[in-house]
């Protein structure tokens, strides 16, 4: 199935309510992608949140296009089925050519879509991308990318006017091109309202119940298994404690070569 045939069947699970949500979880490595894959997700991010639970940045403002494009290479040699969707790091989309430039070398790499963060200003890039012939998604709600700039990571849509801010954003990029929009740590009832108010599917992280505000829901891959845990987000849940697992089997590697 081709790049746009792929995204174009989960853009379709938007008018099919009867399906299942959209899956989606973050990879970065092939080991991690190829379980997920075989455990039937539909997305695989390979987000610039690596930055933080692989790399050790303190956010994802530190995170270059190199360091996607390793990472990137590595899910897709893992992952057969589902959609691999690349980050546009930071500085990597603050023009329309490079924005294009960038995004081919993120297929190349392996993506079969892109995702990038914002919504007017953003509009004419994600049109350059998708006339390319490049899926992209959206990214609106809290942006990490300007956490710095935001003093923090903070709720969205907590107002009318915030409101009205993402969803005229929201329909400027569904209006160029985009096949889905992540909507991140935005409070339930303006999720709800975007949600009904688009015609792309909607993927949701920190926006309450998923399953009732957004057609889907993505995951950061550490969290939910529980192999980073200094700094869980209140709105995750951990299925899973593979940091203690790691310690416990080291623990006892260390013993059997103590006897």
């Amino acid at each position: 199935m081709d790049l746009i045939a792929k995204a174009e069947a989960i853009r379709a699970r938007k008018k099919n309510k009867g399906t299942a949500p959209l899956s989606a979880l973050t990879a970065y490595d092939y080991p991690t992608a190829r379980l997920l894959d075989e455990a039937k997700v539909d997305l695989l991010l390979v987000g610039d949140s690596l930055g933080m639970v692989v790399l050790g940045y303190p956010d994802t403002t530190h995170v270059t296009l190199d360091q996607m494009l390793h990472h990137v290479g590595a899910v897709a040699r893992g992952a057969k089925e589902a959609l691999i969707i690349g980050d546009l790091p930071i500085h990597s989309y603050d023009t329309a050519v490079e924005a294009l430039a960038n995004a081919r070398l993120l297929i190349e790499a392996g993506a079969q879509a892109v995702k990038l963060e914002g919504g007017i200003r953003q509009a004419g890039k994600v049109r350059a991308i998708v006339e390319a012939g490049i899926p992209v998604v959206g990214h609106l709600g809290m942006l990490p990318q300007r956490v710095k700039e935001e003093g923090g990571y903070k709720k969205k849509g907590k107002t009318e006017a915030e409101v009205e801010m993402i969803l005229e954003g929201a329909l400027a990029l569904q209006e160029a091109g985009v096949f889905a929009i992540v909507l991140e740590s935005v409070i339930p009832s303006a999720a709800t309202l975007l949600t009904e108010e688009l015609a792309v599917p909607t993927i949701g992280i920190g926006c309450g119940d998923t399953r009732k505000t957004c057609d889907g829901e993505i995951a950061v891959i550490t969290d939910v298994i529980g192999s980073y845990p200094w700094f869980v987000p209140p709105f995750a849940t951990p299925r899973a404690d593979v940091a203690s697992e790691i310690t416990k089997a080291v623990k006892g590697y260390l013993n059997a070569l103590a006897r």
